[in-house]
């Protein structure tokens, strides 16, 4: 319920990704339950992964704005990794996240001089028709090396590698959270967490009853 809470509490954050979770059963040991088995079993976390699928892109027309279209991530200072494109000029002239992460060109940093930006579908970052630099757009040879650092970030575990997506300027990825499906998950979650609880008490009920007639006996 956290997990699909989160999902949409991030449903209009651009370049968010999905979180999902799976649980698995286990037979509880003998030696845990007692020297008589009674087939008990419990619960467990199998897997939680992040849905790293693309969102759709829209325009939004400011020159600050991109959508990368294909697989890859634009590259942040301190070996962490972002889809959200709505990006900003911070106060010493880099072109930074909102949260005033720094992006990476290929010469470190990129600084911005004043003028007009243009980014091409490559990534090259002019500024009055002068190149500046190219922000790094990589990729991963084990996505399953990234992990989450908080909001739209991602940290990298394992090598990376130049990613072929193209930059649309001026353009953005919205979430890929879709809200409906995500509300449908919450309604029977809570319908399966009702029916479970009502099992107990049933079981509690039965336990109680039983206990009663036998002490009468």
């Amino acid at each position: 319920m956290e997990i699909i809470s989160q999902n949409l509490a991030n449903a209009d954050t651009v370049g968010y990704k999905k979180d999902d979770i799976s649980f698995k059963d286990y037979l509880i040991p003998q030696d845990v339950v007692s020297d008589d088995p009674d087939g008990r079993a419990m619960s467990d976390i199998s897997s939680f992964r992040t849905d790293l699928s693309a969102g759709n892109v829209i325009k939004t027309g400011n020159l600050l704005d991109i959508a990368l279209e294909g697989k890859g991530f634009i590259a942040l200072e301190g070996n962490r990794y972002t889809r959200r494109g709505d990006l900003k000029k911070d106060n010493e002239g880099y072109l930074a996240t909102q949260d005033g992460i720094k992006v990476m060109g290929g010469n470190g940093p990129i600084k911005l001089p004043d003028g007009v930006l243009q980014i091409s579908e490559s990534g090259d970052v002019s500024v009055n028709g002068a190149k500046i630099d190219s922000i790094k757009i990589m990729d991963f040879q084990r996505i399953e090396n990234l992990s989450k650092a908080g909001g739209s970030i991602f940290f990298s575990h394992g090598s990376t590698f130049q990613s072929n997506a193209m930059v649309k300027q001026g353009h953005l990825e919205k979430s890929n959270v879709d809200v409906i499906k995500e509300m449908v998950r919450m309604i029977e979650m809570l319908r399966e967490f009702e029916t479970f609880q009502k099992a107990i008490q049933c079981f509690d009920e039965a336990t109680g009853k039983a206990t009663n007639e036998i002490a009468r006996v």
